[in-house]
């Protein structure tokens, strides 16, 4: 069977604008990000959750991914437990002209984001090579900077992944994004054992889920078996580390968070796990992970910061500075100008090798 990535779409400037919602929108849009159960009627339990009705949860839901505030909701696997290589890259490219080398990395369908940010690293992107890729990752890259000419491609895999939960706060206000949360530990990130039943799933399951009653009964029919049977297959795979979550994702601006900071951190490397542990502990950071530094990259950890307003997303990182004790000369805030691709990553499609193809 062929399968097909998906593809970003360009989004002209009006469809970033901020979208009214009314404090009911907001307590679904908080559940749907990170309560969306694995169970045959998920809706309805979100439903007991927000005290309302499944009617008008449904009717919300539908009306918020037609007005494309929520992108999608989705099963979000794990690149490194499937075995893709992953990380992200820093680029310098050409600053009078960098849609040209975005357009060129949007191209390959492992990247599943790509942003112009204010910094001589002015292109930053997120890439995955799959398994059986003949190029590998350091091949790919390789190939992506000859051809767009970048003077400088810096890896940044990730040594120690403290959080990852892209998750917006829509009910409260900046001091809940500065508040500290409970972090869980550094996660694992070794390549995890499945098999050709596990891959038919992924196929199956990953993309978009309608807002209907049962909405896993769809996959759990291609696949020729009941839907509790695929929902307990989808239960090891959370133990397993394959599956995160399933769970909303949101378009962040329209939603109403129109900025994103990437606090970068010196930190020393006897004090990563500390300091990066502390940092993950705050509720308005979404990723946080330790880096490798280079000589003109001294910054170990990384941290994503959303808000409604740079100013917002200054407060959050500014409240990280305090509680980890780090001055003005220990850190930099790198926001983003232009979102040139963002996507959620498809696993098993054939749209790697033909790229492979066409540039090896």
């Amino acid at each position: 069977m062929s399968v097909k990535a998906p593809q970003s779409k360009a989004r002209s400037r009006k469809d970033g604008a901020a979208i009214p919602l009314d404090e009911t929108d907001k307590r679904l849009m908080n559940l749907l990000q990170s309560s969306f159960p694995l169970d045959p009627e998920p809706f309805a339990l979100v439903a007991s959750e927000a005290e309302l009705e499944l009617g008008d949860v449904l009717a919300r839901t539908q009306r918020l991914l037609e007005n494309r505030i929520i992108r999608e909701i989705t099963p979000i696997f794990d690149t490194r437990a499937l075995g893709y290589e992953s990380m992200l890259v820093a680029a310098k490219v050409d600053g009078e002209n960098p849609q040209r080398a975005a357009k060129i990395v949007n191209a390959h369908p492992g990247v599943s984001h790509n942003y112009l940010r204010t910094h001589d690293f002015n292109l930053w992107f997120t890439i995955a090579t799959p398994p059986d890729s003949g190029l590998g990752l350091h091949g790919t890259l390789q190939a992506l900077m000859e051809e767009t000419g970048a003077t400088s491609m810096r890896e940044l895999p990730t040594l120690t992944l403290f959080k990852i939960n892209m998750n917006l706060e829509m009910e409260k206000g900046t001091d809940a994004l500065a508040a500290t949360v409970e972090a869980a530990p550094p996660r694992e990130l070794e390549a995890q054992p499945y098999d050709g039943d596990d891959i038919a799933l992924i196929r199956a399951l990953q993309g978009p889920m309608q807002a209907v009653e049962r909405p896993y009964d769809e996959a759990a029919a291609e696949l020729g078996i009941s839907t509790e049977e695929m929902l307990g297959r989808l239960e090891a795979m959370v133990d397993r580390k394959i599956l995160r979550r399933v769970a909303a994702i949101l378009y962040h601006r329209r939603a109403g968070f129109s900025a994103n900071g990437m606090g970068v951190w010196k930190v020393p490397e006897d004090q990563v796990l500390e300091v990066g542990g502390r940092m993950a502990a705050t509720r308005g950071i979404s990723h946080c992970y330790q880096r490798p530094t280079y000589e003109d990259w001294p910054y170990s950890v990384f941290t994503m910061a959303h808000g409604r307003s740079k100013e917002e997303c200054d407060a959050v990182l500014d409240s990280i500075a305090e509680k980890c004790e780090m001055g003005p000369d220990d850190r930099a805030t790198l926001y983003s100008s232009t979102e040139y691709k963002k996507i959620r990553l498809h696993y098993f499609t054939d749209d790697y090798a033909a790229w492979e193809a066409a540039h090896s």
